[in-house]
């Protein structure tokens, strides 16, 4: 599905691809930081909420939604995939846990052990 083509996006002049990806983020109710686990999360919770067969809203309303939900995972998960991921240290050393973080900062000190 081409970007101008995706259900979701409103039709309101020039669409520049990160208010695509923002509307699909927020269709989705994520943050402006999520995991690969809570994308899929949020994707699987709300397609199941508004999946034509089951929904309890009118068929037509959940097949118009079921539909922005899919176009906007995609959109997500297209970006996601073609995303460089930095190895850095500096990056990587960004994404500790919270007891490495701890850690790396007083590890040493004698209270800790």
């Amino acid at each position: 599905m081409i970007g101008s083509e995706i259900p979701f996006v409103r039709s309101c002049g020039s669409v520049n691809k990160y208010d695509k990806i923002t509307e699909a983020r927020k269709l989705l109710a994520l943050p402006e930081r999520a995991t690969m686990e809570e994308i899929k999360a949020n994707y699987r919770s709300l397609i199941q909420k508004w999946h034509p067969d089951r929904c309890k809203e009118s068929k037509e309303e959940a097949t118009i939604m079921a539909a922005r939900i899919v176009a906007a995972h995609g959109l997500i998960m297209d970006y996601c995939n073609h995303y460089k991921f930095s190895f850095s240290k500096e990056e990587v050393k960004y994404h500790v846990t919270e007891e490495d973080w701890w850690f790396e900062r007083f590890g040493d000190d004698p209270v800790w052990r």
